[in-house]
């Protein structure tokens, strides 16, 4: 029962970080990352050991998301100076 408390409020956590903070793209993903851990802490201790075998596949996942989630920060760091989401509003004005 701890386990999924615990889970939970992680999950909880990065989702309210997710939501207050809406400035820089770099927090945004970071939260995002945060909520995927409390996903697999939730999902691993809740589980019983059958899991493991669909655990490093769900990981390889969220390391391909993180890594494209890092990929659209450097270009938009690239193109646009930083990783303000103010600057997004350039992106669809032509």
């Amino acid at each position: 029962m701890l386990e999924l408390l615990i889970g939970f409020v992680v999950i909880f956590a990065g989702f309210w970080i997710y939501c207050s903070v809406r400035e820089h793209l770099l927090s945004t993903l970071l939260s995002l990352e945060f909520m995927v851990l409390g996903v697999f802490i939730f999902l691993m201790l809740s589980f019983c050991s059958g899991f493991y075998y669909y655990s490093l596949f769900y990981l390889i996942m969220t390391a391909c998301e993180g890594a494209l989630g890092l990929s659209v920060l450097i270009m938009m760091g690239r193109t646009h100076g930083g990783d303000y989401f103010k600057s997004l509003s350039f992106l669809f004005s032509s």
